[in-house]
């Protein structure tokens, strides 16, 4: 009966639609020339009966025009990060680094004073001084072995080759710095574990220093060739800046649209966005500092003459004009193709906010230049030595008192601008956290809300973590460099349960992070 039903369903559907395709067809055959015209110039569109769709485009065309912004809010957050970490590097740890020498010198005394006779394990450097220490000793075997580097003869060995093989040139040392990049870091790191960690009985003292020894040469030899690299990438750069012929420098710009080739065609989740995007950051301020250290060789190659430097400025702003201009059309096509929101920067500003809250507490577990080492690639010493390279062979410090005077007033400008920066980050690191508190306890309230009416419905939507706290004493916190205890309450809603942890067990922990981190560290407590 169901099939017979079916069977003429079907053979009358096929009867409408040939009838109104033979009334379609009979149409057309009668009708003119003047007809066809007439209709072609007078038909109208009726937008209205597609409105959701047509109004969907529109939002986003006005989202590609509201993502430069927050593109740019973002890019600037990254780069003042990556300019505190570079200064740090030529203000604070140099007094860090005497700071720990002399506790070598002076703990050592006075435990042979004060105690001789007791025999008792005591660590003359605390974990921080250590780090200090080998941070400081890499910086100044590095320095003055690259002090013996030629760059003249490393400009002309450039010069003396064609464009092609320079544009090859120059993107092989963009691939060896990412390499290097990737892993130098670790490199760091390990050196820093070994040097600090708890001495094991299965190994004797000798052992242990030789491992130290060991780690330190590693490092050493990366940060020597990573600082190398840098100079030829500076070198190459100040060649097609300062060539007669502009060719390789339009050829190193064009360099940015083959990168965009690459990367705007593919899949791209909030996690590799985010990469991606903190990468731009690190290749924005490298850039920067490239056309700093060509900016002060040409001018020292022509005895710091003015007229050089109006000249040297158009090529300069160039390139980081088409960085930028890259940047955006990159990242407003990767979230048009990829169906993100423009907020999702706002996200990505929250986490790095996060990264310099946790360095900023009383029990960090490192530098916040490691830390944005590790988030954005962005590893300090190898460019502070090449720079380093370019501001001994650039500026000659005699033995004036007037030289040394100036010398003197040149750091403490760089320390001044230092806390400058660092003080604008603080600023805006405690406005996006107290931002981000203050929007997750309003969902948080609507959400309970929603639950206390309806907790069938909340147990069926997403998984979300919200925080049950009042307005923390964020700024306080950071400041003052200690952490600070909410009385945090966070409640899991999900699919399949149900969770509220027991406030004995978050109020034994330092809670700092107010709410879930977003993006990478998701981890609840």
């Amino acid at each position: 009966m169901y099939s017979h039903s079916k069977n003429n369903f079907m053979q009358k559907l096929k009867t409408c639609c040939n009838s109104v395709k033979s009334t379609t067809v009979s149409k057309l055959k009668n009708v003119s020339l003047r007809q066809f015209l007439q209709a072609e110039l007078t038909r109208g569109y009726h937008l209205e009966n597609d409105k959701e769709q047509f109004v969907a485009r529109r939002e986003k065309i006005y989202s590609c025009m509201k993502i430069l912004k927050d593109v740019e809010k973002f890019m600037t957050y990254g780069f003042f990060q990556c300019a505190d970490s570079f200064l740090f590097v030529y203000t604070f740890l140099p007094i860090r680094f005497l700071i720990a020498f002399w506790a070598i010198i002076k703990k050592p005394i006075e435990f042979i004073w004060k105690r001789p006779c007791k025999k008792v394990d005591v660590k003359f450097l605390r974990p921080a001084e250590t780090c200090d220490l080998l941070k400081g000793l890499i910086i100044i075997i590095c320095s003055v072995i690259t002090l013996k580097v030629d760059t003249s003869m490393m400009y002309h060995l450039v010069k003396s080759q064609s464009i092609i093989k320079l544009y090859i040139f120059y993107n092989m040392l963009e691939v060896g710095d990412r390499l290097f990049s990737a892993f130098g870091q670790d490199t760091i790191d390990a050196l820093f574990w070994t040097a600090t960690e708890p001495k094991s009985k299965k190994y004797s003292s000798h052992f242990y220093y030789f491992r130290i020894l060991l780690h330190l040469c590693f490092a050493v030899g990366y940060v020597l060739l990573h600082s190398i690299l840098v100079l030829f990438q500076a070198t190459t750069l100040n060649v097609a800046i300062n060539s007669n012929n502009k060719a390789l420098l339009t050829i190193m710009m064009s360099n940015n649209f083959v990168e965009l080739k690459g990367s705007v065609f593919k899949k791209f989740d909030k996690n590799n966005f985010f990469q991606l995007s903190c990468s731009d950051v690190r290749e924005r301020f490298h850039l920067t500092m490239l056309l700093l250290a060509v900016t002060m060789q040409t001018m020292k190659e022509y005895a710091w003459h003015l007229d050089r430097l109006f000249i040297l400025l158009p090529d300069c702003t160039l390139l980081l004009l088409a960085e930028i201009l890259i940047d955006w059309v990159k990242h407003a096509f990767i979230t048009r193709f990829n169906e993100l929101s423009p907020t999702i920067y706002k996200e990505y500003i929250v986490s790095l906010a996060y990264d310099v809250a946790q360095t900023r507490q009383e029990t960090a577990f490192s530098d916040s230049s490691d830390v944005i080492a590790r988030r954005m690639s962005f590893i300090p010493l190898p460019l502070g030595v090449a720079i380093a390279r370019v501001l001994f062979t650039t500026l000659t410090v005699g033995t004036k008192p007037i030289n040394l005077l100036l010398l003197i007033l040149g750091y403490f400008i760089l320390v001044s601008l230092r806390i400058l920066i660092s003080l604008l980050i603080l600023g805006y690191t405690c406005t996006s956290i107290s931002n981000y508190t203050q929007l997750n306890v309003h969902t948080k309230n609507t959400v309970d809300t929603a639950y206390s009416k309806k907790p069938l419905e909340a147990l069926l939507t997403n998984s979300s973590v919200y925080n049950k706290s009042s307005d923390p004493n964020v700024k306080s916190a950071l400041l003052h460099g200690t952490s600070f205890k909410g009385k945090t309450e966070k409640i899991l809603i999900s699919k399949n349960r149900y969770f509220r942890p027991s406030s004995e067990n978050l109020l034994s922990k330092n809670l700092f992070r107010v709410g879930s981190e977003p993006l990478l560290n998701s981890h609840l407590i």
